[in-house]
């Protein structure tokens, strides 16, 4: 296809058109009505000056008779202009007057009538056009009075010609104006389309032009940015689950394999075949434990869980994960402590309650204080789980005075199976903070992390929603602080 006939085939070019079309009817029927009621004003004006003279020459035979009559019509018509004057006989003899010669049968009818004529003084042939009015007098004598139209018949002709010049120059700036606009749009969805093929043969990186005026395209490409934004993290997210799933998940299970094929080599008793599977079925367990937490991600990250939100409260979560970790927290030799105000909140209850819980159970495995750099006090081992409310935000965190992350290391800790250093000797799979980013973005919010001094404080950062009603509000209001 050419350039051309891609450019006519574009909306912008035939709306331009469509446009076009229903400017140059309005302008037209505004010409022709300007110029159809400056033709009535023009008659109605002729009308009016002709009535008044006949009325006057009326007057003149009434009071002076026909001689009267015939030397004031003598007089008239030697006057220079366009009015007409005759007076005739009852045989049709024309007694006074400047005209030469009428159509057929107009001075036989009276009123009025709008006829060809010629002048007594014409020198040429040519009929001219003239509006008349025919009023029979006493003893059947006859009057025409009238007035040339060629005022009128020129007047319209300037209206004529100015509208359609007024109308050639509507089509040409609209088609030139047409093709502008469509050249400048087909060049902006050119440049979009390019960048949407380079997408499709697997450039993620590209994106689409945005320019300055911030029109219904500037909009149009910046949302498509924003989703190719969101697609581009999800396709890295999807090949950085692939590789992580590759290598972090072949050691455990060659080592699953190769601890059943020593159980099968042995020669060993019942007992030891018991040992075996006791131990292959726990690392069954941690390799199911880390597929379930790799799905519930990809849940959160999809959106899936928006269908399962309702109303609660998030101090009901807190104190609900303190009752279940404080036997594991003593385990450890550490103390688990609540303190939970009312925070009505709309989510997933389910997604909520494991990322508090992956927060504790990071805190338990890694907050435990370094003998080296503070004293092994009470204060010390402390974990806190806060719920509170700041303005239209809910906090629940997880605060612990350990080792902490350093503050570089703390936005590849949310990224899946990654282990920082400290932690690679103790057990865990490096998806619990995946898990609680993952939620907090599917509830708007987002994971923050801050020190304690020492220690390090997680916070679920999480939007109050429409859904928080004032009902469940007035039910917690209630429900008292539970520490330990």
């Amino acid at each position: 296809m050419t350039a051309f006939g891609k450019l006519i085939r574009t909306t912008a070019f035939r709306l331009t058109l469509v446009y076009l079309l229903l400017f140059a009817l309005f302008a037209a029927s505004l010409l022709a009505y300007f110029a159809w009621n400056t033709r009535r004003l023009i008659t109605e004006q002729i009308t009016t000056t002709v009535n008044a003279e006949i009325g006057e020459i009326t007057g003149i035979y009434n009071r002076r008779g026909l001689s009267g009559l015939l030397f004031t019509m003598g007089n008239r018509a030697l006057r220079p202009g366009a009015n007409l004057y005759l007076v005739t006989a009852p045989n049709g003899q024309a007694l006074a007057g400047n005209v030469g010669s009428l159509a057929p049968g107009v001075i036989g009818t009276e009123g009025w009538s709008e006829t060809a004529y010629r002048r007594l003084d014409d020198q040429d042939n040519t009929d001219h056009r003239a509006l008349v009015r025919v009023t029979q007098m006493a003893n059947g004598f006859r009057l025409l009075v009238g007035r040339d139209l060629e005022e009128r018949r020129r007047m319209f002709g300037i209206v004529a010609k100015a509208a359609q010049w007024s109308i050639l120059v509507v089509v040409v700036l609209g088609i030139g104006g047409g093709i502008f606009v469509a050249r400048r749009v087909l060049h902006r969805i050119d440049a979009m389309t390019g960048t949407t093929k380079r997408i499709m043969a697997g450039d993620l990186s590209g994106r689409l032009p945005v320019g300055r005026s911030g029109d219904e395209l500037d909009r149009l490409a910046e949302n498509l940015n924003a989703m190719l934004e969101r697609i581009e993290a999800l396709m890295m997210g999807l090949k950085e689950v692939s590789d992580n799933i590759a290598h972090d998940l072949k050691t455990p299970l060659t080592r699953l394999r190769n601890r059943a094929e020593e159980a099968l080599a042995r020669s060993g008793g019942e007992a030891d075949y018991r040992a075996a599977l006791e131990r292959t079925i726990e690392e069954s367990d941690g390799l199911i434990r880390t597929f379930n937490a790799l799905l519930m991600i990809a849940r959160a990250e999809s959106g899936q869980a928006r269908g399962n939100m309702d109303d609660f409260d998030a101090a009901d979560v807190a104190n609900g994960i303190h009752e279940l970790y404080e036997p594991l927290a003593e385990d450890d030799d550490m103390t688990l402590r609540v303190k939970a105000a009312p925070a009505p909140i709309h989510g997933n209850r389910e997604l909520i309650s494991q990322a508090v819980a992956n927060l504790v159970e990071n805190a338990i495995k890694y907050g435990k204080p370094d003998a080296a750099v503070q004293p092994l006090n009470a204060a010390a081992r402390e974990i806190l789980i806060e719920a509170r409310r700041e303005g239209n935000q809910v906090l629940l965190s997880v605060t612990d005075h350990g080792p902490g992350i350093p503050e570089g290391d703390r936005k590849h800790a949310v990224e899946r199976f990654v282990r920082l250093e400290a932690s690679r000797t103790l057990p865990g799979s490096g998806l619990g903070l995946s898990l609680a980013s993952a939620v907090a973005t599917l509830h708007g919010g987002e994971l923050r992390f801050g020190d304690a001094h020492p220690g390090l404080v997680a916070t679920l950062v999480l939007p109050v929603r429409v859904g928080g009603s004032d009902r469940l509000a007035a039910q917690t209001q209630d429900v008292p602080q539970k520490a330990a």
